[in-house]
């Protein structure tokens, strides 16, 4: 056991967030700690540091146990360089190297038996901690985390918050803690940076918890998943794709048992009302007390936060949506991407993937006649409506109450439609008169949705429409797009959201090239995977499969571990 939480309360300001949460974290483990935005998740990782303290419970942790917490806030030493902040997780190793260089020089002089042996344990000491190999080490995960070498040398105090945020990731995955803490550890990193995240701790030997909204990461570094609800701790084995599975099978249950236990209660209750001044009064008081120490069985919570998002039916376009050939796109005389290539169909989903920079939303912006193409040509199909949802959520007017913004495309609508619709998108009650300014930013991405799904457009231009969504809203979009019988074009750095939608891929390059590929992000990744593979080996190119239309549907992938 490394640590445990038996029944650990806390609230704030009177609101309960955590009601008794309990479970144990054990050595090796690789967990994934999930649940609505509010639940609850960083409270708990505050908890097991000691940065707060439970209202009531117990924390118990093994004895030295050395915790390693990635924080969404990192700071460095005056004057720390790239690589130093990298190296300092490294302390014990330069003590030991420091002592043996001032006995090298007393050992000039001095050759008693006491120095000679001192010497002798610190290099068993110094081997024993890699100190050999540490700072190659140190260096392979600069790099694995996007630090080229020529980044090394920078003083850490001009470091953008992504870059810190990705230095201190380093910094921690060196420091050889008993259990890592990963508090969204996929902020801040590009999808090569993900990848090699993923592998990394795949072949890490050590425990870790994770939080994260990315689900395609918690598929491939979680064997077992805990979800914060209702305020505690339930457990899964498996990955996210696992749980997700697992936990509608136990709901299931527990709503049957609910079911069938307020069945009972109410016929106890009739017999007790019926015979308590009768006949039969000892038998009533006797289920009296038997109801009264009957452990009740909650009902299965509604999933209110995921949000209902019901496409409405929208009107067909021509068979042939989108067909573009050759097409460059960029700014100015600059081209950020050549020689595009799509053919979109009616139904299906275009899912484009690239790293920041590479002319994804600028593909947007052209297709939307924002932007004049460089080079090529674009040719919209018949009866083409198009719905734009930016990741910038620009569409959206600050000084507007959250119902007189839905009413902007649809002013003939009556309050009580679009109140109705907008509980949704969990504005409920007096939240309809929020002032749109007011809003999170989760909240602005539910609006700006439910009005670009209230529009009933026949195509959907979607850049980064899961990056203000938690979870249980991801997948209620998810749910929603598999439905939609339009055509959807989604730039997104969500793998999993991809995989559940997507009918092709559009990938850019660093280098301004762009490869399409007939399927999800998954089948897109293994063939690309195997492309490289054959390359470097030497061996001929392969091909793609041929473009074949596929509606959307829900898919899971399991990754062993």
């Amino acid at each position: 056991m490394l640590f445990r939480l038996s029944n650990v309360k806390k609230s704030y300001g009177g609101d309960e967030i955590l009601r008794g949460v309990s479970f144990q974290v054990n050595p090796g483990e690789k967990v994934g700690l999930v649940g609505r935005n509010g639940a609850g998740k960083t409270t708990v990782f505050r908890i097991v540091t000691g940065s707060e303290s439970a209202d009531s419970g117990d924390v118990v942790s093994m004895n030295g146990l050395k915790l390693g917490l990635l924080d969404q806030h990192v700071d460095f030493g005056s004057g720390e360089t790239v690589h130093t902040a990298a190296l300092s997780a490294f302390k014990a190793i330069h003590d030991i190297e420091a002592e043996m260089r001032l006995l090298e020089k007393q050992m000039e002089t001095d050759h008693s038996e006491e120095t000679l042996h001192r010497y002798a344990d610190l290099q068993i000491a110094f081997e024993q901690a890699d100190g050999f190999t540490y700072s190659a080490h140190a260096e392979s995960i600069l790099l694995g985390l996007g630090f080229e070498k020529e980044d090394w040398t920078l003083d850490t105090a001009i470091l953008s918050g992504g870059q810190k945020n990705r230095l201190g990731m380093a910094r921690l995955l060196l420091s050889n803690a008993d259990v890592l803490l990963l508090d969204e550890p996929t902020n801040h990193l590009d999808v090569h940076a993900v990848e090699w995240l993923e592998e990394f701790l795949f072949g890490y030997d050590k425990a870790y918890v994770v939080i994260s909204h990315d689900r395609y990461f918690l598929d491939r570094t979680t064997n077992r998943i805990i979800e914060i609800e209702n305020g505690k701790a339930v457990n899964y084995k498996g990955n996210y794709s696992k749980f997700v599975i697992e936990r509608e099978l136990r709901r299931e249950q527990q709503q049957r048992e609910f079911e069938n236990q307020q069945s009972l209660i109410n016929k106890t209750q009739a017999f007790i009302r019926k015979n308590l001044e009768g006949q039969k009064t000892k038998q009533a008081k006797s289920r009296r007390n038997m109801l009264e120490r009957l452990e009740r069985v909650e009902a299965v919570a509604s999933e209110k936060s995921g949000g209902n998002f019901g496409l409405k039916r929208v009107e067909r376009t021509g068979g042939n949506v989108l067909n573009v050939e050759d097409l460059a796109v960029g700014y100015g005389e600059k081209a950020l991407a050549s020689k595009i290539n799509i053919s979109l169909l009616r139904g299906e989903t275009l899912g484009i993937i690239g790293a920041n920079g590479t002319g994804k939303t600028t593909l947007l912006k052209t297709l939307l006649g924002e932007i004049r193409e460089l080079g090529g040509v674009i040719n919209w199909g018949t009866k083409v409506d198009i719905g734009y949802y930016s990741q910038n959520l620009h569409d959206l007017e600050p000084r507007n109450e959250v119902v007189m913004e839905l009413r902007r495309v649809a002013p003939m609508a009556d309050n009580g439609e679009l109140r109705s619709f907008l509980a949704r998108f969990l504005f409920f009650g007096e939240d309809v008169f929020k002032s749109v300014g007011d809003l999170s930013g989760g909240e602005k991405g539910r609006l700006s949705l439910a009005k670009l799904i209230y529009s009933r457009k026949n195509v959907l231009i979607l850049d980064e429409p899961t990056n203000h969504l938690d979870i249980p809203a991801r997948e209620a979009l998810e749910d929603a797009l598999a439905e939609y019988d339009g055509t959807i074009i989604t730039v997104s750095h969500d793998r999993f959201f991809l995989d559940k939608i997507a009918t092709q891929i559009l990938a850019f390059e660093d280098d301004g090239a762009v490869d399409a590929y007939p399927g999800n992000y998954t089948e897109y990744h293994d063939w690309k995977a195997r492309a490289v593979e054959r390359v470097e080996s030497g061996k001929p190119k392969i091909g793609k499969p041929r473009s074949r239309f596929r509606p959307r549907k829900l898919r899971r992938r399991n990754y062993p571990l």
